[in-house]
Parts: C-alpha cells; structure tokens; sequence
C-alpha cells in the first residue's frame, strides 16, 4: 500500500565520519549557492558555527554530529538532523532557525498534545462510494525519551531500545494484537512475504547513511503489524518508532481511531517518549516534529490533477499532493496522495481534520469536473 522494500546493504563507517565540524563547515562554506541551497547553509552562519561547534549533549552528540549529512550531501533540502533529542535545545540557536523556515511558522510555539474524542470526531468514510478513495493512512513518528538519535546510538542501545519496544507491543490488545518481526535473522521466505506486502523498509537513502541513520543494520530493527495488518510499527528505521494505522477504501475515522488507540495503549505500557516545549514531539529530523502526523489518502483525481492550478488549489487548502510513491514521484493511473502540510503549530485533531476537510473539498472539485 504505501511501504518502502526492503533491503540488505548495510551502511560502513569510513574516513568521511571522522571529519570535524571545522571540516565540515568549511566544505559547507566552499559550496555555492548553485551547488547547495539547504537551510543548514542559510542558517549555520560563522557565528553560530563558532557558538556551538565545542558544545556536546548529555548523549555526547556534537555539532558534526547534526551537520554530517548536509556537508556532504550539498543537494540537501533540510541538510541538519538531530542527533538526540537534547540538540533541539544544545544546538536551538541553528535547528530552531531551520525549524521556523521549514515549517513556515515566527514563533515555535507548539500546543500540547490533542487527538479529540475518537467517539465524538464527527467523521467518517470520506468515500462512501468507493469509486474515488484507494486507502487511507495515518501515521506519527515518536523517540524514546531515555536514547539518543542514530548518530550517538550504539549496537548495545539499538538492541535495547528494541527490547523494550518490543515488550510494550506485546501488551496490544483487541484488534492491535498482533507479531513483531525482528529484521535480523528474517528468513528468506518471511522477507520475501513481508516485501511482496509492501511492509518492509530500506536502507538506501543516502542522506540517513551520511547521518549514521544505517549503522548496525540491520541489528535491532524490525516491524510489528497487527493480525489484520491495519496496525503497524517500524522499529528503528528512520526513527525509534513509526507508528502507521491504513486500510482500504476512505474510512478515516477508523483508521485515526485505531490510530489514538494504539498510542494510548503503548503509553500505558511504560513507553515514555521525547518531548519539547514549544515543539512537541521530537524526531530524529527537524521536518517532523510536533504532532509529527501525517494523514493521507490515495485518491483518483485525474481531472483535478490535469488542471494548471491544482497545486494552488491544495496550497490553500494546507494539503500536499504527492505520487503514490511518495514525494517527487508520478502518478500511476490519475491516483494521487494527498495528506495534510502542517504538522507543527496544531493539536492532532486539528491536523486529521485539516485533512479531512482538504480531502473532501478535492472529490466535490473532481466530481464537479467530472461533470457529476
């Protein structure tokens, strides 16, 4: 439905890793503006290079830590990661400027946690008739509080965090009740099960390698989805945890149900995760903080998605379209993803309902088009 394929290359330290942030910094200094546009050269100015590049978490992360990926991968949109989640306040003075540009918001001013009252959400099946919604997907990034990011994580921490991951996925009940299939030592014929699925994730994205989101794989990953596969849980992939409720068909009150169920669930448990004033829940890039959730449809609009505005017409709407491979891909067959933009600046409630609304406004359009 929306997973990455698996696969088995593992990532290698080298002499790159021991680079310094001088180093770095200076290889950032020397690119061009044609060469590299990331926020991390806007905002990483020689003064705050020099205001933070001695300072170190309780994790012992470092400045270079959060900058290796975006020095050497000059292309890079964002360019810095967070390399535990104390960064966000030791290096604010950088990663609080990136922050606000990326997610368009002055101040970093993030409202508590609020998922509603699942029994009084008020909607729905967006697409009662079928004929337009393919599926429909939510899903939230969360830390551990007690382990850094992958940059200052050790083999010892990865299969630790695992454990304790683990215990608290085998407490689900009911309908999240389900297996965990750890990716070390995965036979041949449960990956190529899993892979024909669309479950399993990768590790071929050279930003995270540079980051150190790779090292030890695939040690201490894996992924847990429910008997019936409308719940699933990524463990240490990009983040520690990837939660993600989906089905088929356009019932986004079930699927964001399931969703706040199984959070709450998993909290009980024991499961503590990293938050920050003012910026919510923390993950291992700046990208995704806050409410860190992302709702999405895969939807047919090949008439709406055919006209010259239709880009302006989810910016206004503050939903993103995307191809069903996620972003920078095509469209296969007209379908499109379509998920809410903002996830910093709103409750989670808010976010799912921004969706909804954008979601609903997109069908009356196409159907008007359509000439229905």
């Amino acid at each position: 439905m929306y997973q990455k394929a698996y696969g088995q290359k593992g990532a290698a330290r080298g002499d790159k890793d021991k680079e310094s942030a001088q180093e770095l910094f200076d290889k950032l200094k020397k690119a061009t503006s044609s060469e590299c546009h990331s926020l991390l050269k806007k905002h990483l100015t020689e003064e705050r290079f020099k205001a933070l590049k001695d300072k170190k978490t309780k994790f012992n992360g470092r400045l270079e830590d959060c900058i290796r990926s975006g020095c050497i991968n000059l292309d890079s949109g964002v360019g810095i990661y967070a390399c535990d989640p104390e960064a966000y306040t030791t290096f604010a003075l950088v990663l609080d400027e990136v922050i606000k540009d990326y997610h368009k918001v002055d101040k970093l001013d993030h409202p508590e946690p609020d998922f509603g009252d699942t029994s009084k959400l008020g909607f729905g099946d967006l697409d009662p008739s079928g004929n337009m919604i393919v599926s429909t997907r939510v899903r939230i990034g969360r830390s551990h509080d007690s382990y850094g990011f992958p940059p200052v994580l050790t083999k010892e921490d990865r299969v630790n965090m695992e454990k304790d991951t683990v215990k608290a996925l085998n407490t689900l009940t009911g309908d999240l009740k389900g297996k965990y299939y750890p990716l070390e030592g995965m036979t041949a014929e449960t990956q190529k099960q899993l892979t024909d699925d669309h479950f399993l994730f990768n590790d071929h994205d050279r930003f995270l390698r540079e980051a150190h989101g790779y090292q030890d794989w695939p040690t201490g990953r894996g992924i847990y989805f429910s008997d019936d596969k409308k719940f699933l849980t990524w463990v240490n992939e990009e983040d520690h945890l990837r939660f993600i409720s989906m089905q088929s068909g356009g019932n986004l009150g079930e699927v964001y149900t399931r969703l706040v169920n199984a959070v709450n669930q998993l909290q009980k448990s024991g499961l503590q995760f990293a938050k920050r004033k003012g910026l919510g829940y923390l993950t291992f890039c700046p990208s995704n903080l806050g409410t860190t959730l992302r709702a999405s449809v895969h939807i047919k609009i090949p008439k709406l998605a055919a006209t010259p505005d239709f880009k302006a017409f989810c910016d206004k709407l503050n939903i993103q379209a995307r191809g069903i491979h996620g972003e920078h891909t095509e469209s296969v067959g007209g379908v499109y993803d379509i998920s809410n933009k903002r996830r910093l600046g709103l409750t989670e409630f808010e976010a799912v309902q921004e969706m909804r609304k954008g979601v609903e406004a997109v069908i009356t359009e196409e159907k008007k088009l359509a000439g229905n």
